[in-house]
């Protein structure tokens, strides 16, 4: 099923648009009084309407948005932190049975399915009336330009790595900047704190943590320039040499997983087992030859977390996993 849409469609979605909104200006202006002046002094407090630059060009927003349509799973993680609960979104592009991620499910109870991700259903997210659509060019630059017929667009430039800087991109479109920043700010302290105490319970000297996930096609091990990294670096965990590069992943075969040996490893798979060398992989003598398996110190941990969820909560969900690895208390 082609599931771009028409351009007839998207003609009607815009001019409804627009027509809406003319005669919510004509309503206003004919009861001259109390609703448009508390209507306007409510968007003027919150700092609209505004213009917000991006990625792909310059969202014009009228007022603060109050439908917001995501396409991937960082601007999930992103908006529910903010306290919004999306009318539409999409699941991680290699959750392929689909479904939301797990760790967020109180939060997206009444959200539209609107994927898959790599096709999102136009049709659908028009039928949603957002007023703001979140997304990266990295994934969505092809269909920008039917977004945005639907409702502002807003795009960051890519996912992963930049991850604080969408959040506070994101959050300027949302008019969300202080809950954003505040948000962050409480997470890295966190994350501080569980460094200095996995510090001293090592006398002082901070353990190596390996990153290792398993995909259909080579192993990959996530670097410093990687949204795990990024968390592992705001932690202050060293990372082996293989992994202290500013790479996102580094692809290995099976006779090169020595190269993901640390002192805590970190294991993620992605999407069904049986299409990954996971088990091949971990049967081999190289495998069961690193130290961390051999000191137990192999944790399995979830996908949608450590490697989907690109934002503050599945970051504090990484703390927890890391507390736990390293024996202390998880930051609170």
């Amino acid at each position: 099923m082609n599931r771009r849409l028409p351009v007839a469609v998207l003609a009607v979605a815009l001019s409804t648009t627009l027509l809406a909104a003319c005669g919510s200006n004509g309503d206003g202006a004919k009861s001259g009084g109390d609703s448009a002046s508390s209507a306007a002094s409510a968007g003027t407090a919150a700092g609209f309407p505004r213009s917000v630059k991006h990625a792909a060009g310059t969202a014009e927003l009228k007022s603060q948005p109050k439908r917001v349509v995501v396409l991937d799973s960082g601007e999930l993680d992103d908006v529910t932190l903010l306290g919004i609960t999306p009318v539409g979104a999409v699941s991680p592009h290699m959750k392929t049975e689909g479904g939301f991620p797990n760790y967020l499910k109180d939060k997206i109870k009444d959200t539209k399915d609107v994927g898959p991700m790599n096709e999102p259903n136009l049709e659908l997210i028009a039928s949603l009336k957002p007023d703001l659509i979140l997304s990266s060019k990295v994934r969505h630059a092809k269909v920008y330009s039917q977004l945005n017929a639907i409702a502002p667009t807003v795009l960051a430039e890519t996912t992963g790595f930049p991850w604080k800087e969408n959040l506070a991109l994101y959050a300027q479109a949302l008019g969300k900047e202080d809950e954003a920043k505040k948000a962050l700010a409480d997470y890295e302290a966190r994350a501080k704190r569980l460094g200095e105490e996995i510090k001293a319970k090592n006398n002082g000297t901070m353990p190596t943590a390996s990153v290792v996930r398993f995909v259909a096609g080579p192993t990959r091990l996530y670097a410093k320039s990687s949204y795990s990294g990024v968390v592992l670096k705001d932690v202050g965990l060293a990372r082996p040499a293989s992994q202290d590069v500013d790479q996102n992943i580094v692809e290995v075969s099976a006779e090169q997983i020595n190269q993901a040996d640390a002192d805590l490893v970190f294991v993620t798979t992605a999407d069904d087992p049986t299409k990954t060398k996971e088990s091949e992989v971990q049967q081999t003598p190289v495998w069961q030859g690193l130290n961390a398996v051999k000191n137990g110190k192999v944790f399995n941990v979830p996908d949608e977390t450590w490697m989907s969820g690109i934002g503050v909560q599945a970051a504090d969900a990484m703390l927890v996993d890391i507390a736990k690895a390293a024996g202390v208390d998880a930051p609170k």
